[in-house]
């Protein structure tokens, strides 16, 4: 029998990867080196090189230097982290057990990373506490963007409006003290058990 030939889609194969402008270049590098190696440990040379672009093409599209490519990063660690969880949440059933698959999926990307790319957000945070009001204040809107998503999703559930809030609230402290954990220790296990007992409960409230 004759084989019906395949699509343009399919004889194409998968869509290649966008093209990155230079700014979102130098933003995703900043994202990256900060996540792994915090404020402090990142230099506006680093983040070029990374980016393959210039000093003064860094500095053209953020002129505050290294404290506005700070917050610029956070916010893009800020998307990504609740586009994922967002993902996760958005069309389960059961967000107890979207919740645990979550954190497990969090411990298997920081093995993957061999331990290296913990929270988006917080090892930029935590170098900037007390002196860089404007980072410490991006990352309060993370934290609390975070914490939208997840009680969007429990009050989506049928969990009690307040009730979803303050769960929100244990869930992210919950995952950022286990990804931290298992990065310091290079071990699945902290996130794992968070992963249980989050799921626990979530579903004492349902």
């Amino acid at each position: 029998m004759k084989e019906s030939p395949r699509s343009n889609a399919e004889q194409a194969g998968p869509a290649p990867e966008p093209v990155l402008g230079t700014r979102a270049r130098i933003v995703r590098a900043a994202s990256l080196l900060m996540q792994r190696q915090g404020y402090d440990g990142t230099g506006i040379k680093q983040i070029a090189q990374e980016a393959d672009a210039t000093l003064g093409s860094v500095y053209h599209f953020f002129p505050g230097g290294k404290q506005e490519l700070a917050t610029v990063a956070i916010d893009h660690g800020d998307r990504e982290f609740a586009e994922a969880l967002g993902a996760a949440l958005g069309d389960a059933d059961d967000p107890a057990r979207a919740i645990a698959d979550f954190a497990v999926s969090l411990a298997d990307r920081l093995a993957e990373s061999h331990w290296v790319d913990g929270c988006p957000v917080s090892t930029t945070a935590l170098g900037s506490v007390g002196r860089l009001p404007d980072v410490r204040s991006a990352a309060a809107r993370a934290f609390g963007h975070w914490r939208e998503v997840v009680s969007g999703a429990l009050a989506e559930a049928g969990i009690p409006a307040q009730d979803a809030h303050e769960l929100a609230h244990t869930v992210i402290s919950t995952l950022e003290g286990a990804e931290l954990a298992a990065q310091v220790s290079g071990s699945r296990e902290p996130l794992e058990i968070a992963a249980k007992h989050l799921a626990r409960l979530v579903d004492a409230y349902r």
